[in-house]
């Protein structure tokens, strides 16, 4: 009897993906996430609103309430831009509930199992975030100066733009993590205003740090919000930032403070995007 051997079936090992496959992946994510975010019209309107709410109403109330009539301007400036270190954590850490959404009902599944890397997808919904932060501090600066808000037009707008830039990145961090961590959207709305909305109220948004009690002034002086917020106002104002920083670090070169302040927010952001690619990629959300 003649025994003849079926020669193995050759398994196809799908490539790994290459790095130029993932760069080019990250535009159809991004895209993707857009489309996720902002379906309609009115999907447009609502992140319009919150600045303009701020710019409009909010910021020039808390002038008039608070500040003596000369002042009235510089405090709504104070106003206005501290408003931006509530609409860039409130906007990340909802777009990390969107994760959430699309892990439990949506096609991440799909993705994972998709021929790029892991990361890109992180980095797609990132930018996505960036994209409509940008349109808010924009609406935000734009109408707050027609309202009566002084800023100033020089380099020093490169403080702002990367203190901007670097908050919104360590902030959609942190969104990432917890969408990882958390099993469901009602738990991850829980967590929301401890890390989106308690920071502000002792970061120096709307009164010095120097105003808190000194223990609480310390815990403030660690916060990326404040040497954010610092950085803001020194890029648009220079005066009010210059004295923020001088709040923090309490020195007389305030290019050296502006530096430094630039330096804990770089380091807080790569701390926790890392941590948030890295736990993604080892497959917390699969």
């Amino acid at each position: 009897m003649t025994i003849t051997a079926t020669p193995p079936t050759a398994v196809s090992v799908q490539p790994r993906p290459t790095r130029s496959r993932q760069v080019s992946a990250i535009p159809t994510l991004t895209m993707r996430r857009l489309t996720l975010s902002v379906r309609n019209s009115r999907s447009v309107a609502v992140p319009v609103l919150t600045p303009l709410l701020f710019a409009l109403v909010i910021a020039p109330a808390l002038a008039n309430t608070i500040a003596t009539p000369a002042g009235r301007d510089t405090y709504m400036t104070y106003v206005a831009l501290a408003t931006a270190g509530l609409l860039i954590p409130l906007n990340c850490m909802f777009s990390g509930l969107g994760v959430i959404v699309d892990r439990q009902q949506g096609a991440m599944r799909e993705l994972l199992v998709a021929p790029i890397r892991r990361s890109s997808i992180v980095v797609g919904n990132l930018v996505a975030a960036l994209a409509i932060t940008a349109l808010q501090l924009a609406v935000l600066i734009a109408a707050s100066a027609l309202r009566g808000a002084s800023y100033v037009t020089s380099l020093h707008l490169l403080w702002f733009l990367a203190a901007a830039l670097l908050f919104a990145i360590l902030m959609y961090g942190m969104a990432e993590i917890l969408a990882t961590r958390l099993p469901s959207p009602e738990e991850y709305i829980g967590v929301l205003p401890v890390i989106a909305i308690v920071p502000f109220f002792f970061a120096g948004t709307l009164f010095p740090i120097t105003s808190l009690p000194h223990w609480l002034a310390a815990v403030a002086k660690v916060l990326p919000l404040t040497h954010a917020l610092a950085l803001f106002r020194y890029g648009l104002t220079e005066h009010s930032g210059a004295q923020a920083l001088h709040n923090i670090w309490g020195m007389s070169n305030v290019t050296v403070m502006a530096s430094l302040s630039l330096l804990v927010v770089a380091l807080f952001t790569i701390a926790v995007f890392t941590g948030a690619v890295r736990l993604f990629t080892k497959g917390g959300t699969s």
